[in-house]
């Protein structure tokens, strides 16, 4: 099943925006970590990446897997 595009809107909506990762097909994964980072086109996924000055775009076919971004906790001393 790949991503609707409307879905993949409605989770970026979400406020207070919590960052995501996005995962393809091919085992790669994508961090959105700010909404205004995305575009989401008819059929296409842009994800700009500031940090690095990257853009990476997918079409929404290959999504298999949207989550909220896991954060490492410290660890307990």
């Amino acid at each position: 099943m790949c991503m609707n595009a409307e879905a993949l809107r409605k989770m970026l909506a979400i406020r207070p925006f919590e960052p995501l990762e996005v995962e393809l097909s091919s085992g790669q994964v994508f961090h959105v970590k700010h909404p205004e980072n995305v575009i989401v086109l008819k059929n296409t996924l842009v994800v700009a990446e500031p940090e690095t000055d990257t853009v990476q775009w997918t079409s929404l076919i290959h999504i298999v897997a949207v989550r909220k971004h896991q954060t490492s906790l410290p660890a307990s001393a």
